[in-house]
Parts: C-alpha cells; sequence; structure tokens
C-alpha cells in the first residue's frame, strides 16, 4: 500500500509549511489528485487518519479535488477528458493520444493557524 508513504509525504509537506509559518495546527490539505495517478482516494485517506496521530495535524482532514484524464490528439490537436478509459479522440476517432492530464498529485493549500 503505497498510500501510506504518500500521505507520510503530504504530511512532512503540511508540517514543514506549518512551521515556516509559525503555525501550531493543521486544519486541512488541499490536494490535487489524478484519475491516473495511482492513488487509490479511500486508502489515502484511511492512511492519513494513521499518520497524523501525535502530530499537529492530529483531527484534520485531506479535501481530495480529482483530476479527470485529459487526452490531446495527435492527429487533430483536439484536446478532450477521457471517458471510461477510452483513450480515442471523440472528434477524429484516432487511437494517437497523448495524455495530458489526470497524473497529478499536488498539494495546492494547507490550512492552518
Amino acid at each position: 500500500m503505497h498510500e501510506m508513504s504518500i500521505a507520510e509525504g503530504i504530511l512532512d509537506i503540511a508540517l514543514d509549511t506549518m512551521r515556516q509559518n509559525n503555525g501550531i495546527i493543521i486544519h486541512s490539505v488541499q490536494l490535487d489528485l489524478g484519475l491516473m495517478s495511482g492513488v487509490e482516494p479511500d486508502a489515502l485517506l484511511f492512511c492519513w487518519d494513521a499518520v497524523v496521530k501525535g502530530t499537529a495535524a492530529e483531527g484534520s482532514k485531506i479535501d481530495i479535488h480529482t483530476i479527470p484524464i485529459t487526452g490531446q490528439c495527435l492527429d487533430c490537436d483536439a484536446v478532450f477528458d477521457v471517458q471510461n478509459y477510452a483513450f480515442i479522440c471523440p472528434h477524429c476517432e484516432s487511437k494517437y493520444i497523448n495524455t495530458i492530464g489526470g497524473r497529478e498529485l499536488q498539494v495546492t493549500s494547507i490550512d492552518i493557524d
């Protein structure tokens, strides 16, 4: 379960940010998570609850903003959201698609006091 190490990394980022801003408590962490990131959101939330125990983030939440898979057709240059993992251009039906979004795993903001 690599979600545990991801949760630990997110906690490290949150704690470092809190210290740099003279904070004392972390209320929440906002996260962009792409559908192709390889991270299972429920597992990440479960791991988060475990890694924050005894830290300034205990009781905090992760707010996950899911990023859809975005493709760009290499034939007609159309940009589109990939539906049901069907990497076929809806405009020209080409199968030559470059994935340009949906792999994100990024902390976007942290709510601290």
